[in-house]
């Protein structure tokens, strides 16, 4: 059978949806001895393995009828409760659990707001560079991106107005805390400029937030979404501050965004993990988040200390590296004319593996950026890692 007929069987949407370059290149890696710095991995070592499990142990012999049944789309109330009371108070969003919906990763907060905002053909507004799995997640729904720059201290708010005075933009994506992938993070000032930007306009701003507490230096920031009124969405997720595997994130927004998005996920999945849920409601009740966090701050604060002496030890003249505050990633510039994607071909065959930077831009992608993260490695393999990257970094630019 033809390629063209076999096409013929899919969705038009298909065959333009772009494949994300950071589960390909593990993917590729799984089988092989390869040291990973392309996916945003927390440390395993770092997991509360214990306390899970003890939650795990009293779910399922006290609360088991209810954690083994379907339960409600919104996601359990106590959870809800928390995510209002604990994680949004604490940054001046004085919610109620109405308006929050726990999903299944905050990726599925992603797809559901596509599901719920975008027609074919409405515009975009994305940093550059962007998060790419939630490029990936709103290009299912074929919409038209348009990129505002991202400066060393936020978005280009000049280059912001004139996009949204070039005609209608549906939705504006941000992540102001240790941007993916390039680990900035917007100023007060910036963040300001932004929402006034947004303010009085129909352009829904969806604010992603999943590393805000891995913050290894300065004072955190309020929201951008508790500048506005309406019209804007903020998500996070445990996954990086307890077990991706548990893959329970949240969504914050107005009732009304909030009920559509409910109506769009029992179309998708009914509910979300209710073990899950359980087992988190009880872990959430016995240990003590602050302290665990710091644990990671502590860890994760040395590991990108660590990334950036080998880069300065390591790399050639010519290349240049953000200095994030917190997040999981390193943002690294080559010399103009050298290409990461050829740079990662290199690099693969000698057993290192990091995200290039091209599949991060929705427009005019530049092929001279990587993406590093420093959280999963252990020191020596970085170590390791970052000298193979420097000496083929050398070696394709004297070729």
């Amino acid at each position: 059978m033809s390629t063209l007929v076999a096409n013929r069987r899919f969705a038009a949407r298909m065959q333009t949806l772009p494949r994300s370059c950071v589960r390909e290149i593990m993917s590729a890696a799984a089988d092989r001895q390869i040291i990973s710095l392309a996916g945003g991995l927390p440390e395993p070592a770092l997991f509360p393995v214990d306390a899970i499990t003890e939650a795990a142990v009293a779910v399922l012999r006290d609360e088991r009828r209810e954690a083994l049944q379907y339960g409600p789309t919104e996601g359990c109330r106590p959870l809800r409760q928390f995510v209002a009371e604990r994680l949004l108070a604490p940054r001046g969003i004085q919610a109620s659990a109405d308006e929050v919906l726990v999903t299944s990763g905050s990726q599925q907060g992603l797809d559901l707001l596509g599901k719920v905002f975008l027609d074919q053909g409405d515009t975009v507004l994305l940093e550059s560079p962007s998060y790419l799995a939630a490029i990936q997640a709103f290009a299912l729904y074929q919409p038209r991106f348009r990129t505002v720059p991202l400066r060393d201290d936020g978005l280009d708010a000049t280059a912001l107005t004139a996009r949204l005075r070039d005609g209608p933009c549906r939705l504006l994506y941000v992540i102001p805390d240790f941007q993916n992938p390039t680990g900035l993070s917007y100023t007060e000032p910036a963040r300001q400029r932004v929402a006034d930007a947004l303010r009085g306009g129909d352009t829904v701003l969806i604010e992603d937030d999943p590393y805000g507490e891995l913050r290894y230096e300065g004072e955190r920031l309020p929201p951008l979404a508790g500048r506005l009124e309406r019209g804007r969405v903020l998500l996070g997720t445990f996954s990086k501050v307890l077990a991706p595997g548990l893959r329970l994130g949240w969504v914050y927004a107005d009732r009304a965004i909030i009920d559509r998005m409910v109506v769009a996920k029992q179309a998708t999945d009914l509910c979300s993990n209710m073990l899950a849920q359980k087992l988190l409601c009880h872990l959430l009740q016995r240990v003590d988040l602050a302290r665990h966090i710091e644990t990671l701050r502590v860890a994760y604060g040395a590991k990108r200390d660590h990334l950036l002496a080998l880069l300065a030890q390591h790399l050639p003249a010519g290349c240049a590296w953000t200095r994030p505050a917190g997040g999981m990633f390193v943002w690294v510039t080559l010399p103009e004319a050298l290409s990461a994607t050829r740079l990662l071909e290199r690099c693969l065959a000698r057993g290192v593996a990091f995200a290039p930077g091209r599949s991060f831009f929705a427009e005019n992608p530049q092929d001279n950026t990587l993406r590093l993260n420093f959280t999963h490695a252990e020191p020596g393999a970085m170590a390791q890692a970052v000298a193979i990257l420097a000496a083929e970094i050398e070696r394709l630019d004297g070729a």
